[in-house]
């Protein structure tokens, strides 16, 4: 597979996260740990059918190494997250959860031929900046408090995992992206652990709530998981990092099409500042 058509493909993962706002909100009041288990448990069953249909279960058998950078990725990044929100203003903590793009990028000058130009920093230096604008333009902002600091390092922290686990992903070439299904499997259960130890059971009301819940676990919560593994380990990993930006926005769009939200100025001024950092971060 060449570098463009991994990349290509890397691109679906940032399509499918643009419709986890929409989603998770369609599913009620299931608490986020059950809501964790459920999805996870529905993603690392797409990933054993891909691997019925292709190489076998087998593929599970990795080493220990390949699966604790898998499942803490995954879990890890998860565990922090909900951890941040419950510490934490949702909108302060998400803010700062998002960074991940940015250190994506700073973390690929690592890489073997890692090759990091300053357009690629400008460009998600941009595409950081039309975060903060779009969430900004929502409200929420309480500012910066220090009783809140155990939540902003739980926040950070969530970055810095998933953004190491995606570079640190090329280090893992030789794990077929099947084998997903397995740390997606084991994040479910850590999940529904979480959720017996913390959380107060609340199954999906109805069957359209149902429905968003499989339809998680397929998309967002599934699919795009292993499209991400792909674009990682053989595309270009600073141009997914700077477009990984682009989820917020589309996610925004998604919403205001669909009713859920309205139109804003600053959903306006994140879109050009996220765009026009993709076009800078792919300059030659």
């Amino acid at each position: 597979m060449s570098s463009v058509t991994a990349t290509r493909i890397g691109f679906l993962a940032i399509l499918l996260w643009a419709t986890l706002a929409f989603f998770t909100a369609a599913t009620g009041k299931v608490p986020p740990f059950l809501l964790t288990a459920l999805t996870f448990g529905i993603g690392g069953a797409v990933g054993l059918g891909a691997a019925l249909a292709g190489p076998g279960l087998g593929v599970l058998r990795q080493r220990p190494l390949a699966y604790l950078h898998g499942v803490g990725g995954l879990f890890g990044y998860h565990f922090l997250y909900f951890t941040a929100l419950k510490l934490a203003p949702a909108a302060e903590a998400g803010l700062i959860a998002y960074l991940w793009p940015l250190l994506i990028v700073l973390l690929s000058a690592f890489l073997p031929g890692g090759g990091l130009r300053r357009v690629h920093v400008i460009g998600a230096l941009m595409g950081f900046a039309g975060t903060v604008v779009l969430l900004a333009g929502k409200g929420g902002f309480s500012g910066i408090e220090m009783r809140f600091l155990p939540g902003y390092l739980a926040a950070f922290a969530c970055a810095f995992i998933w953004s190491s686990y995606s570079v640190a992903s090329r280090h893992f070439a030789d794990v077929p992206t099947q084998a997903v299904a397995g740390f997606c499997l084991a994040t479910a259960v850590l999940a529904g652990l979480c959720h017996l130890g913390w959380e107060e059971t609340v199954w999906p009301a109805s069957a359209g709530e149902w429905t968003a819940v499989v339809l998680l676990g397929i998309g967002p919560v599934g699919l795009a998981f292993y499209t991400w593994d792909i674009g990682m380990k053989r595309g270009d990993v600073r141009l997914l990092g700077v477009a990984s930006y682009a989820a917020p926005v589309l996610s925004t769009l998604l919403l205001v099409v669909t009713g859920f939200s309205a139109p804003s100025l600053s959903l306006a001024v994140a879109c050009a500042l996220i765009v026009g950092g993709a076009l800078v971060a792919t300059r030659r």
